[in-house]
């Protein structure tokens, strides 16, 4: 029986508190490793992790860095809360001033506008003397005007006489050729043009030529007068242009009726002398005409003696 009771005991083993005994429950699931033969897990501790024993480990608690001391405060920042208020009120006024100034500056050297004309006196006030501006923006003024180009010519007739033709309004010619093409040649909008301007600006109030350029318009306004004059027929039959004259029709363009601006609807008319169909004969025109003034002259002076 002894042998069997130690035999037993050898199977069975100690109990938890070292005293033979047969075992309990907790030390059957010990042995056993649980009903599905797995040895059970231990418990988590706390922060949700466990040893290989089953021990709960110990994780380090995360420590605060301390934050880097600030540097001193620098320009408005620096200044208490009164001086701040005094500082940025003091750049806005300065940007009210410079805005103030630099639109001032813009009216004085713009064309001529609604706001110039009504507040022209305060912009001088500004800008004079200090500030004057000799330069003008969007140079040169655009043309606020109707300039037609009209020419008219001397025939001579196959019977010996001559006649004077109607004027013929070339840009209004243009102005049809223009209307409805997509494609206009360049000859069609600005020969004309360009070759106005060109005389105008190479002549005096006299429509006396100014330098070699004032003649060399001349020839070139005579050209177009004769291309333009044969291309209508203005000689006729049999017929000759002897000579061209040319004049320009100026309206000016109606203002908008915001502006309240006031111009006159009536044309005026320049009016330039006969020109021969080549310079040489309007230079001897001309020397004819001097010799003929002279002549009387002379006369005139012989009968008052």
């Amino acid at each position: 029986m002894d042998a069997y009771d130690k035999g037993s005991d050898a199977r069975q083993g100690l109990g938890r508190d070292g005293r033979e005994g047969p075992p309990g429950p907790d030390d059957a699931a010990e042995q056993t490793g649980g009903s599905d033969g797995t040895e059970e897990a231990s418990a988590p501790d706390e922060t949700g992790e466990t040893g290989k024993t089953g021990e709960p480990v110990e994780v380090p608690e995360a420590r605060e860095v301390p934050e880097a001391p600030s540097g001193p405060r620098t320009g408005v920042a620096a200044l208490s809360p009164r001086y701040q208020v005094g500082a940025v009120a003091a750049l806005v006024a300065v940007a009210v001033a410079v805005c103030a100034h630099i639109g001032l500056v813009f009216l004085h050297v713009a064309p001529s506008n609604t706001l110039t004309k009504e507040h022209g006196s305060a912009v001088d006030e500004w800008v004079f003397p200090e500030f004057e501006q000799n330069w003008k923006l969007f140079a040169p003024n655009p043309l606020q005007q109707n300039v037609a180009v009209q020419v008219r010519a001397e025939v001579g007739t196959a019977d010996g006489g001559i006649r004077t033709t109607g004027w013929y309004d070339l840009s209004a010619e243009d102005g049809r050729a223009i209307d409805g093409n997509p494609l206009p040649s360049h000859t069609v909008q600005n020969e004309l043009r360009r070759a106005w301007d060109f005389f105008v600006s190479s002549h005096d109030s006299e429509d006396r030529p100014v330098g070699l350029r004032g003649s060399l318009s001349e020839t070139y306004l005579r050209r177009i007068a004769l291309l333009r004059l044969d291309r209508n027929g203005a000689a006729g039959p049999g017929g000759v242009v002897e000579r061209v004259q040319y004049r320009s029709r100026t309206t000016n363009v109606e203002p908008p009726p915001w502006s309240g601006e006031k111009v006159s609807d009536r044309p005026t008319y320049r009016e330039l002398p006969w020109w021969s169909v080549t310079p040489e004969r309007d230079d001897g025109n001309r020397d004819d005409g001097n010799r003929k003034d002279g002549a009387r002259k002379d006369a005139g002076e012989g009968g008052a003696a």
